[in-house]
């Protein structure tokens, strides 16, 4: 009986510091984790572009294979010579694509004819550093033979400084919201404890904030760069007492 009693106090006692223990782990977990805000923040900065991508190709079918890539040599030629003439570096044009495929004659219903042209396509990917002269550009390489031109990208050669400012207004931005947040709900900001960064591509205005830069008035072919913005957003969260 004795041992039967003593063994029942030592599961008491023993369950007493267990639970002791855990209330204390508890108190301690609840006394040491902070409370926090979390707040996102938005920068922009305004650019005119200053440098343009393009896609620019020639295009020629014959129904003899030898032929159609003579001509689409030839053709693709006095485009890049166009293009070097209009001012264009060597090193910023890129051949990006050449294929040749065999395409089935049809008549006017639709039906196979039994005859086969060949298709020949090649295309060089210029970087235009001086976009006043895009058009006329444009206009050289028509003239020359170009008869495919497509994906025109506008962007800035150097956005560091535009980046750095984005970047402060975001953060500025989100450090005025937790103040009105933490001001309207009667806290205390503390320290920040984490901060994240996101964005930083420009991208073009289509609607909205206008101006941007025309191409020369000479230019034959119109072309306008706009505008574009470049957005950095930023997370962070504060300790608040």
């Amino acid at each position: 009986m004795r041992t039967k009693i003593f063994l029942l106090m030592l599961v008491l006692v023993v369950a007493s510091l267990v639970t002791g223990c855990a209330g204390v782990a508890t108190a301690q977990t609840e006394q040491t984790t902070p409370r926090t805000m979390n707040v996102n923040g938005t920068g922009k900065v305004y650019l005119v572009p200053d440098i343009a991508y393009i896609n620019i190709g020639v295009h020629t079918e014959n129904e003899n294979a030898s032929e159609a890539v003579s001509a689409n040599t030839a053709q693709t030629e006095k485009v890049i010579a166009s293009l070097k003439a209009a001012g264009v570096d060597t090193k910023d044009i890129q051949t990006t694509n050449f294929s040749i495929y065999p395409q089935q004659k049809y008549d006017t219903n639709g039906q196979p004819i039994g005859a086969i042209v060949y298709m020949v396509d090649n295309t060089v990917a210029i970087t235009v550093r001086d976009i006043s002269k895009l058009g006329e550009l444009l206009d050289a390489a028509v003239k020359a033979g170009a008869n495919n031109i497509y994906g025109i990208t506008f962007d800035v050669s150097d956005k560091e400084a535009a980046l750095s400012q984005a970047r402060a207004d975001a953060v500025a931005n989100a450090q005025q919201i937790a103040k009105e947040l933490a001001d309207a709900s009667g806290v205390t900001l503390g320290q920040v404890m984490t901060i994240s960064s996101y964005g930083g591509t420009p991208v073009p205005i289509y609607e909205g904030k206008g101006g941007g830069m025309a191409v020369a008035e000479a230019a034959n072919v119109p072309v306008s760069p706009g505008q574009m913005v470049l957005t950095v957003d930023v997370a962070m969260v504060y300790e608040i007492r």
